[in-house]
């Protein structure tokens, strides 16, 4: 059964009824941050869900874009390394998870895939994810 996908012509503003406004701080990642808050969910790439999903940002509605986006390429590279996206859901508020089992089944549903993929990555590609995939995978699975 596919997962319910929000209004992808909405921000996250919009979704959720709060308008963050400008930042108060000028780092890169909190101006990204609120940039990413103000466009249209059909704009945003992987590594935009990467970046919103590590900072445990409109998980309601950026979850199931991801896991709609692993389930074709459960190590994708969403900027950084094969399976950092895996990685930052994994990673992610696990009261979000408990309070949405069915996605959490879903994200467990690719666990299996996504470790096949990992050891199926030429050695330096293993390389550059193992403590960050291998780690976050882990951690996942005593959350269970």
């Amino acid at each position: 059964m596919p997962l319910p996908l929000p209004n992808m012509s909405l921000t996250l503003d919009q979704l959720e009824g709060v308008v963050w406004g400008e930042p108060g701080f000028q780092s890169h990642l909190v101006v990204e941050c609120h940039r990413l808050r103000r466009i249209p969910l059909r704009e945003f790439t992987p590594a935009n869900l990467r970046i919103m999903i590590g900072q445990n940002i409109g998980l309601e509605h950026l979850v199931p874009l991801a896991l709609q986006a692993l389930a074709d390429d459960p190590l994708l590279d969403a900027e950084l390394y094969a399976g950092d996206l895996f990685s930052a859901l994994v990673r992610s508020d696990r009261a979000f998870w408990s309070a949405h089992p069915d996605l959490r089944a879903k994200l467990a549903s690719i666990v299996d895939e996504a470790t096949s993929r990992y050891y199926a990555l030429d050695e330096c590609d293993r390389e550059i994810s193992e403590s960050a995939f291998l780690g976050d995978l882990s951690q996942f699975q005593r959350s269970a």
